[in-house]
């Protein structure tokens, strides 16, 4: 079973040659998915989960969390370049804003709108929307690995990254089910993401393309 509503992007990155993964290219057949299930995120530690996500430590970011029963890992390592890793962590923050919006049942988190903007923040909301309006919320674990980060600048950033959704699953907030339904290959997505590091030095996700069950994902 796919996890959550595909995101309705088809929007065109710039720098195509910088978002492609393992030879694959960033083609987005997300708008022909609305109906798909998809993951989110949590903390950006170097390969490691992040149980409790947090991240209010400076430049007045909010603080993010997560419930017991969801858990997101990201697999990335330090590049060294101070740019490219703070552009890797605050990407890792976009995701786990859009999952604390799905798990607090609320567009209006401040998080949300802190670590994403743009044609990215539009999306993001309608996919928040569409987990409000199913009653719907996820658990389990969904990891991200596979990450690569091209600089454009000094305020321009692209990041690929993987997302394996085979351990996370859809849950009915009202009856407290859980859709065990086994995993497929569309289990795992690609996805493209520009992000622009605003005037605090904020790398936010401006524009974000996703392409389920793209086979440079595929274990």
């Amino acid at each position: 079973m796919n996890r959550r509503p595909t995101l309705l992007a088809a929007f065109a990155l710039i720098a195509t040659a910088a978002l492609t993964l393992s030879a694959c290219g960033s083609d987005d057949d997300s708008s022909t998915k609305d109906n798909d299930k998809i993951a989110g995120a949590d903390t950006g530690t170097e390969k490691s989960p992040s149980p409790s996500p947090s991240a209010a430590d400076s430049a007045g970011r909010p603080k993010i969390t997560f419930p017991a029963d969801a858990e997101n890992v990201f697999e990335y390592e330090k590049t060294g370049d101070a740019a490219k890793d703070a552009a890797l962590a605050d990407s890792t923050l976009a995701v786990n804003a859009v999952d604390q919006a799905i798990f607090e049942g609320d567009t209006g988190t401040k998080a949300l709108g802190f670590y994403i903007k743009d044609k990215a923040l539009s999306s993001y909301i309608t996919y928040v929307q569409k987990y409000i309006g199913d009653g719907e919320t996820w658990v389990g674990e969904t990891r991200y690995f596979n990450y690569k980060v091209t600089l454009s600048g000094a305020e321009k950033a692209y990041v690929t990254y993987c997302s394996d959704e085979s351990k996370s699953f859809i849950k009915n907030k009202k009856t407290g089910k859980v859709d065990r339904s086994p995993a497929t290959a569309d289990a795992y997505v690609l996805y493209n993401a520009s992000l622009t590091k605003n005037s605090d030095g904020i790398w936010q996700t401006t524009d974000v393309v996703s392409n389920r069950g793209n086979q440079a994902c595929q274990p």
